[in-house]
């Protein structure tokens, strides 16, 4: 059982507030994220056209077996891209979550799936310096949240500066959903991924009752019998014995 805490600190300068995440563990609580936030000072343009004008289409076929050769274990739910364009330096992708999870979207800001889908994209732009390396998101700049409860996007990726993306994100309709001025990636082993995922201890559980037969007649003995060091047959009987 993992605790969560967010901490909002008091009002600043412009409105702003700090912001920052914990969970703990057995007793050990560890910070995750820090950041500010407030209200977006301008508002984001639709997109009226889409794909933009210009922009030639990427096969995404496979692409989700290429990522788990470099470490990326996605499940059903976040294997969520579904097409993608490229025009110079900037990437196009469109996104979705699963129709059986879409109930669920509709009670987040932005849903997590949706969200992590829209940055696979990354893979068919020159954003990172070792394409062949795996990277993920470190620090976002900027972040706007226009809409909530998408269940489509439509995202632009364009760069951001080194090892980093700038993204738009839109609903089918063109309105903004979320936009972030710069999102800072870092590069991570197969390795770390693969400890990132835990080892299992942490699986769930459940209580079952086995049913394990009923004893034949002359094939069980009194406890009595088995505490005085008697043999141990496959039945024991309790016998006056007060259940509360």
């Amino acid at each position: 059982e993992v605790e969560v805490q967010v901490s909002v600190g008091g009002s600043g300068e412009g409105g702003r507030r700090s912001v920052s995440v914990f969970s703990c563990r057995e007793g050990e609580w560890v910070r995750h994220a820090v950041g500010v936030v407030g209200v977006a000072d301008a508002e984001v343009s639709a997109v009226e056209v889409w794909p933009p004008v210009g922009a030639e289409r990427v096969g995404v076929e496979g692409v989700y077996g290429v990522l788990a050769e470099r470490g990326y274990a996605y499940g059903p739910v976040f294997q969520g891209l579904r097409e993608a364009w490229r025009r110079g330096d900037e990437v196009f992708v469109e996104v979705a979550v699963p129709q059986e999870t879409r109930g669920d979207a509709a009670r987040c800001a932005v849903h997590p799936a949706l969200l992590d889908a829209a940055l696979h994209g990354v893979r068919f732009g020159d954003f990172v310096t070792d394409d062949g390396q795996a990277y993920v998101p470190f620090s976002w700049v900027g972040v706007t949240l226009h809409a909530v409860a998408a269940t489509v996007l439509r995202v632009t990726l364009t760069p951001a500066g080194r090892d980093a993306i700038a993204l738009r994100a839109t609903d089918v309709t063109g309105a903004p959903v979320l936009s972030a001025r710069s999102l800072a990636l870092r590069p991570v082993s197969a390795q770390q991924l693969h400890d990132g995922r835990g080892n299992g201890t942490d699986a769930l559980y459940r209580v079952e009752w086995v049913d394990v037969g009923v004893c034949g007649v002359g094939s069980f003995v009194e406890w009595g019998e088995v505490a005085s060091g008697g043999v141990v047959p496959g039945c024991v009987v309790l016998s006056g014995v007060d259940v509360v």
